[in-house]
């Protein structure tokens, strides 16, 4: 790997959802196997992982992976963790490879993606999942970071985050301030995180991801994720906590 995935700290809050399958998936690549080796080895995935010279050169990567069910893999940490994202969420990443390649196939290649292909890709890329109460929805929409974070801050015991884009992950390898995960509102709200990747995987609808519902999150300012947050002043950066309002319509809980 460009990185070696001894370098993962599993421990970290961000992970525990991957790291039954991440931490021996990482122990098979460290002992020399390649991440799609490791991966394949792991199993739990509807594809196959192989090696990213099986991509045809001129091949859209998508429309392989729909008419192959193979997803070409690098031994690096970002195609590392795009594989247990398949693991994970199967439904989800089956769903958002059938909306790509069907847009590949009514569109063609262009040289910009187009608002559909954008936001299929800031999904699979840098999505995040939240089950919150309704005032941490509308804190979260307003951007009013005090109030999500510092008065509403014993609201967060009731709320689950969890993170799905592979390129926010590979990120938070290193974690940085201003790391930030791009919040779904789903049409339907989520009830259990048993349920998510089905829940989501039949929430996505094309015309609603070209609007683009996310809300953006610094995933390091929710509490219990980073230890400097404890210290209120962490929220004071207005690079990171940037201040001002988002419309989204028809989000989660009224998170409008």
């Amino acid at each position: 790997m460009a990185q070696a995935p001894g370098g993962i700290d599993w421990s970290q809050p961000w992970l525990q959802s991957l790291r039954a399958r991440g931490e021996p998936t990482a122990a098979v690549v460290r002992v020399g196997c390649s991440v799609a080796e490791a991966l394949n080895r792991a199993g739990d995935a509807p594809v196959r992982f192989v090696p990213q010279s099986a991509l045809p050169p001129g091949t859209a990567y998508e429309s392989f992976i729909f008419q192959h069910r193979s997803v070409p893999t690098r031994d690096n940490l970002h195609d590392f963790f795009n594989g247990l994202c398949w693991q994970h969420f199967p439904a989800l990443k089956t769903r958002l490879n059938q909306l790509q390649a069907a847009e590949i196939a009514a569109q063609g290649l262009r040289p910009q993606r187009g608002p559909l292909r954008d936001a299929l890709t800031l999904f699979d890329e840098n999505a995040a999942f939240l089950i919150a109460p309704p005032p941490l929805w509308q804190a979260l929409a307003a951007r009013d970071w005090r109030r999500l974070f510092v008065a509403l801050r014993p609201l967060w015991a009731e709320a689950r985050l969890v993170l799905f884009g592979h390129a926010l992950l590979e990120k938070l390898v290193e974690p940085r301030k201003p790391i930030t995960a791009h919040v779904y509102c789903p049409q339907n709200a989520i009830d259990s995180v048993a349920d998510m990747d089905v829940s989501i995987a039949g929430d996505l609808d094309a015309a609603r991801l070209a609007s683009k519902p996310f809300l953006p999150l610094p995933v390091l300012g929710v509490p219990g994720w980073w230890g400097g947050n404890e210290d209120f002043s962490f929220y004071d950066d207005p690079l990171v906590f940037r201040p001002g309002r988002v419309s989204i319509t028809n989000t989660t809980k009224d998170a409008a």
